[in-house]
């Protein structure tokens, strides 16, 4: 009988370093993905311990630091929705502050809205530690206002 036999041939040596070379490449590039992704969130963790109007005076701070002026935190009951009133080049902003540690919904929205309208303002915006839900998007999208969120802070410090 005619047997085929099956001959297994390895690759070669160079092959097979560059193959181990490539695979050493990308696991070293995950690592220094997630510790940078890790060292970010445990960078900008404090903003979570905080209470609300600390939070505000936070937000006051890093607006001022980003070259805000007239920056100023309104009192705590009846702001009409806006916690921070400041200008920037010359446009006028009411600024909603919101301290979660869920995402931020459309409340905040309409209350910057509002608030934006109430003390004559050119621009509205939310600022929050986190991150916003769809519909708080949606409606900022519609009703013109700015959000600002976690990693916009975080882009915001890092400047300064």
């Amino acid at each position: 009988m005619n047997e085929k036999k099956q001959i297994f041939l390895a690759p070669e040596p160079e092959i097979m370093t560059i193959i181990t070379v490539m695979v050493v490449l990308a696991a070293a590039i995950f690592i220094i993905f997630w510790a940078v992704r890790f060292y970010k969130r445990k960078k900008m963790g404090f903003l979570d311990d905080m209470e609300g109007h600390e939070f505000e005076y936070f937000c006051a701070k890093l607006l001022k630091d980003s070259g805000f002026i007239d920056v100023e935190v309104t009192k705590g009951s009846g702001d009409y929705g806006v916690d921070i009133l400041a200008e920037k080049d010359g446009v006028t902003y009411a600024v909603q502050c919101k301290c979660y540690t869920d995402p931020v919904g459309v409340k905040a929205v309409q209350e910057a809205y509002a608030g934006r309208d109430y003390y004559d303002r050119m621009v509205g915006a939310v600022m929050t530690n986190q991150y916003f839900t769809a519909p708080a998007v949606n409606a900022a999208r519609k009703l013109k206002i700015l959000l600002w969120d976690r990693g916009y802070l975080e882009n915001m410090m890092e400047e300064k």
